[in-house]
């Protein structure tokens, strides 16, 4: 059963307006979250197989605090293509994965890492799905589980949201 893990990349600094929105860093507050996803998944034995990753500044540096963390040698492919992406573009590149990934993770942004986890809701915890409806602020990971055996047969409704773990809560 194919397991997704979407996080939404750690808050970032807006301090520098001369900075080009993709080259943003991550704020004091995104450094200390990021590491706290990477101890959860960790503990909680949710590695990834593979991680998609944007390319943007934040989200890759959200990725380097999460797998220092993870104490596991994971690949990580960092795409330009995932920076501040439509849910039909993201549902897309899940979509093309090879069949011999179980743990697929994506870090992106919002709005589209809210609505894609929104898309592929079907099953799991009412209270979860309401949670997740009602904000997916940064640091954020919703985990879902798939009946599908692929990638590519992943569908709107289709996703049994099993996690959703704000960082600030493992604080």
């Amino acid at each position: 059963m194919p397991t997704l893990m979407l996080l939404r990349h750690a808050k970032s600094d807006w301090s520098d307006l001369t900075l080009a929105d993709f080259d943003r860093p991550l704020n004091k507050r995104g450094r200390r979250a990021a590491p706290l996803i990477g101890r959860y998944l960790r503990k909680q034995d949710l590695l990834p197989d593979l991680v998609l990753c944007s390319g943007a500044r934040r989200a890759r540096q959200t990725w380097d605090l999460v797998s220092a963390e993870l104490r596991s040698e994971a690949p990580v492919k960092f795409l330009r293509s995932l920076y501040l992406a439509p849910p039909s573009r993201l549902l897309a590149t899940l979509q093309r994965q090879p069949e011999e990934v179980e743990r697929l993770m994506m870090i992106g942004h919002n709005p589209g890492m809210e609505n894609l986890a929104a898309h592929l809701a079907g099953a799991g915890s009412a209270k979860l799905r309401a949670r997740m409806q009602e904000k997916f602020p940064t640091a954020t990971l919703a985990v879902f589980g798939f009946t599908a055996r692929t990638w590519g047969a992943v569908a709107a409704g289709g996703g049994e949201l099993q996690r959703f773990v704000v960082a600030r809560d493992l604080e």
